[in-house]
């Protein structure tokens, strides 16, 4: 049984921390190959260090013979990217850092078991496992620790692109400890900030002063009380950031992008694949699915495992825990998932409409809790399915 009183502790980081950079220019590269091929099989991988950046892995496009084509514009993508993160340094700047694309062809021999034929539907593009969580702790049914993480990076992103916080930098990294007391989320304990300053004369209780209102403004009222403690750029000066400071990868912020540690994880990482591989696109079904259980009023706290083997279409297994706070039998969510929703590769994209160019958004502040948009994008995070499940129930 969970204790009923308890601290829990999770961190985000912002888009212009080293691995974020390298997330959001592998699925910048996802989206440019999917929005001229919506079939487009793509495995992107970033590396980003001092004025560099490499890009590698493979693509697959339905007339392959345009893969050279598309190949001229990756560099362009990679600059864009971090233009718009906000780099500008002397030693990682977006005019001047050097650009290596090593993207090939995709493997037939992983092409051959993915690509359906005949009678026989497309597999999934790897083995493994996938989990989806949800919880009714805020309105975005998500862990309260990660997402006030995020909000808080998120509202400092903004206030620094438009201009009100010229000395703020793109690198940041929150983290939060929150309270807990029957079970509920209640106050902050602990508030960790370290935030990249362009003013080199800035002090922490400077930083500390700037940021302030702008933490106080994410979190619930009463929660910061006299016995919080702060932690603003403990360090000291935080002036170099981003990949100039500390090497960056594609999908090293896998707990970030999820829920904060709050829940499992499968262990594969979402960013710079194509939908056809299920580390990401069943991690999305399961999410969609956690969260419709929630909404549904089927249970206060939900986690959905899937698993899947490489060619094989069908999930090998559905398992639901709604950690003792379930309305219904487990064994009867698990069955009505499996008829509300046809969990294969190609059933998951075609229900959340996945083929589009929609991912580079989800790679920073995390790929959970996010509002729908109107083109597509965060379509996982609709509850559009929870009288469908209470009705397979009844």
């Amino acid at each position: 049984m969970t204790r009923p009183s308890y601290l829990f502790t999770s961190e985000s980081v912002s888009e212009g921390h080293p691995d974020k950079v390298c997330d959001r220019i592998s699925d910048a590269v996802l989206d440019a190959f999917l929005a001229e091929d919506p079939l487009a099989r793509v495995a992107c991988e970033t590396f980003a260090t001092t004025n560099r950046v490499v890009i590698g892995g493979e693509v697959g496009l339905t007339d392959q013979e345009k893969l050279h084509e598309y190949m001229g514009k990756i560099d362009e993508i990679a600059r864009e990217c971090i233009r718009d993160i906000g780099y500008e340094q002397d030693k990682f700047h977006w005019q001047t850092v050097e650009v290596t694309n090593l993207l090939h062809e995709q493997s037939a021999h992983i092409a051959q078991g993915v690509t359906g034929a005949g009678n026989r539907d497309e597999g999934a593009g790897d083995q493994g496992i996938m989990f989806g969580f949800a919880v009714n702790e805020t309105p975005e049914l998500m862990p309260a620790p990660i997402c006030y993480a995020h909000n808080i990076l998120k509202t400092l992103a903004e206030v620094r692109k438009s201009g009100a916080e010229p000395k703020l930098g793109p690198d940041a990294k929150s983290q939060l400890t929150v309270r807990y007391e029957n079970g509920l989320p209640v106050g902050v304990s602990s508030i960790v900030l370290s935030t990249q300053h362009l003013d080199e004369t800035m002090t922490s209780d400077d930083v500390r002063a700037l940021v302030e209102p702008y933490i106080r403004r994410e979190l619930p009222d009463g929660w910061i009380t006299e016995a919080t403690e702060w932690w603003v750029n403990p360090t000291g000066k935080f002036v170099i950031g981003g990949p100039d400071g500390d090497a960056g990868l594609t999908g090293r912020k896998i707990i970030v992008d999820t829920y904060g540690g709050a829940a499992p994880h499968g262990g594969g990482a979402f960013s710079g694949k194509d939908p056809t591989k299920v580390d990401r696109s069943a991690a999305y079904a399961a999410r969609y699915l956690a969260k419709n259980v929630v909404a549904a009023g089927l249970a206060h706290k939900c986690t959905i495992q899937l698993s899947y083997a490489i060619g094989v279409a069908k999930p090998l297994s559905i398992y639901a825990d709604t950690h003792g706070t379930g309305q219904v039998e487990e064994a009867a969510i698990e069955r009505a998932i499996g008829q509300v929703m046809d969990l294969t590769p190609r059933g998951i994209r075609t229900h959340l409409g996945l083929n589009k160019p929609i991912f580079q958004r989800t790679a920073a502040y995390g790929h959970f809790g996010r509002a729908p948009e109107a083109d597509g994008g965060f379509s996982w995070e609709r509850t559009d399915l929870a009288d469908a499940l209470t009705a397979a129930i009844r």
